[in-house]
């Protein structure tokens, strides 16, 4: 186990903002080795490929942090800056705002510069602490409490955190377009032909697809224990079996209205059966975005927020390819296509292997 941590906290000016995440900081890193790093300066200048990383952010009821913003500049104008990293973080707020929105700009910008995050990478502090209801009750304790010993899970899981290697990957690839139309899916073929790996693409546009209906907790651990779900249908018969063999889940994602589309949402939705009994911190995320005019990085994060944090896919270093292509076909003509379609296939393999 490795318990030397990078704690990088931009610095709050405000002192009463700092209090509650200074508490929670002190518990959870006690016993570990930590430097701090205060400045997006101090960012910059550091030597920090392969480390373990905490970022840990206070926010006012505003949901801004300015030298969180200096960061965040910082890491998207350098896009190695976190190469080998593996990272956790916090956001603590004083506002029921802002904390989920923070947490998805900061991680889809460190991945892009080389960051992986395991899986529920996120801890957030809301003002009033409320969500960390059922948390506090499954701990038997008030939220403040539960807030602290959560952080320190996390700071548990990076200590311990380890690649699982495999040399011939099983992928499964998830889309609803239509093949003879879809920039989307010509793209992911361009991408296909360079990996060295056991591929299973499965359609979800054909047939009756049910979102989720919010059964009862009962309902859904009972039908999850037997990997089904209430409705059935393609979701539990090809689906859940598909997820649970499989090594890396790619998502094909097209740009509808800035975000995923309807089918692709009802999978995520459907999963929560499978995230009761069933941890998939193993299984790497990836995603092929393709976007008519802008906008895949909503539609990326939007991924990371649903299945990174929520669903407890490991998301591995870049691990979204984007592109702009708005009539059929025309995503051949993006500049070096083919060339960045075998890189982000590389990419793929790289991180498996």
């Amino acid at each position: 186990m490795n318990k030397q941590i990078t704690l990088i906290q931009p610095r709050c000016r405000e002192e009463q903002k700092t209090m509650r995440l200074r508490s929670v900081l002190d518990f959870a890193l006690e016993g570990y080795e930590y430097e701090l790093i205060e400045t997006a300066e101090e960012a910059a200048a550091a030597d920090l490929h392969g480390k373990r990383l905490l970022f840990a952010i206070e926010l006012g009821e505003s949901g801004i942090n300015l030298e969180y913003v200096k960061l965040l500049k910082a890491i998207r104008l350098n896009r190695d800056m976190f190469e080998g990293c593996v990272a956790g973080i916090v956001v603590d707020g004083n506002s029921e705002l802002f904390t989920k929105s923070v947490a998805r700009h900061m991680v889809f910008s460190s991945n892009r510069a080389g960051c992986a995050f395991p899986g529920r990478p996120l801890v957030e502090g809301t003002r009033t602490l409320r969500n960390f209801n059922i948390i506090a009750a499954n701990l038997g304790t008030d939220y403040e409490t539960a807030y602290k010993r959560s952080v320190r899970d996390l700071v548990s899981r990076l200590c311990h955190f380890n690649r699982k290697q495999i040399a011939r990957p099983k992928l499964l690839a998830l889309h609803a377009g239509t093949p003879s139309t879809s920039n989307t899916l010509l793209l992911w073929d361009m991408i296909r032909e360079h990996l060295d790996a056991d591929i299973q693409e499965i359609s979800l546009r054909d047939g009756e697809l049910h979102d989720c209906r919010a059964c009862s907790y009962e309902t859904c651990l009972h039908f999850g224990e037997k990997a089904k779900c209430f409705y059935g249908g393609v979701i539990t018969e090809d689906v859940y079996p598909a997820v649970l063999d499989c090594d890396g889940l790619i998502m094909i994602c097209p740009n509808y209205n800035d975000a995923v589309s309807a089918s692709l949402t009802a999978f995520i939705n459907r999963l929560t059966a499978l995230v009761r009994v069933r941890n998939f911190s193993d299984k790497r995320l990836y995603a092929v975005v393709v976007s008519g005019y802008s906008g895949s990085d909503i539609v990326a994060e939007q991924l990371i927020s649903a299945l990174n944090m929520n669903k407890t896919f490991f998301l591995p270093p870049r691990f979204a390819m984007m592109r702009i292509a708005n009539d059929p076909g025309s995503i051949i003509s993006n500049r070096n296509i083919q060339e960045d379609a075998a890189s982000f296939a590389k990419t793929i393999m790289r991180e498996f292997q």
